[in-house]
């Protein structure tokens, strides 16, 4: 099990969304916002130095809503790598979706820039637990895709 310390950002009174931190390849730090509601992760389209286009089997797996009004365009990478603590993911699907208006609300209140959403598909994969009260997330599958 690996057990990762969360921050949470209140961005209105009694909202708060639960931020992880990770480190892409060249150890550069990324912030994650944890969405249990999404059902697949999701990158910043900015980041290409970080996945690579790929043809999806089902492009419609990857066409997002809930992140903008209506649904948005996205197309489908593959990351490279991803670390969470001494956690690797390696070959993450993701669709990738431009972020700027989610980093543009987010810097009011923190100075973590979005890399992008963790959804359901690592949740589910690795068995997380959201402790909110010791602010902690825990991995408890940390075999690599």
């Amino acid at each position: 099990m690996t057990e990762i310390p969360l921050l949470i950002v209140e961005l209105e009174r009694d909202n708060y969304h639960i931020l992880l931190e990770g480190h892409f390849d060249d150890d550069t730090p990324s912030c994650w916002i944890i969405d249990t509601g999404a059902s697949k992760s999701v990158l910043d389209v900015n980041l290409s130095s970080f996945y690579e286009i790929i043809d999806s089997d089902n492009l419609d797996d990857y066409q997002s809503a809930g992140i903008n009004q209506g649904m948005m365009e996205t197309s489908v990478g593959k990351m490279t790598y991803l670390r969470f603590g001494d956690m690797e993911i390696t070959g993450l699907k993701v669709a990738l979706i431009d972020l700027s208006h989610v980093n543009e609300i987010y810097s009011k209140y923190t100075a973590c820039r979005i890399a992008g959403l963790l959804g359901g598909d690592i949740l589910m994969q690795y068995q997380c637990t959201i402790d909110y009260e010791r602010k902690i997330i825990q991995f408890h599958n940390s075999w690599s895709r």
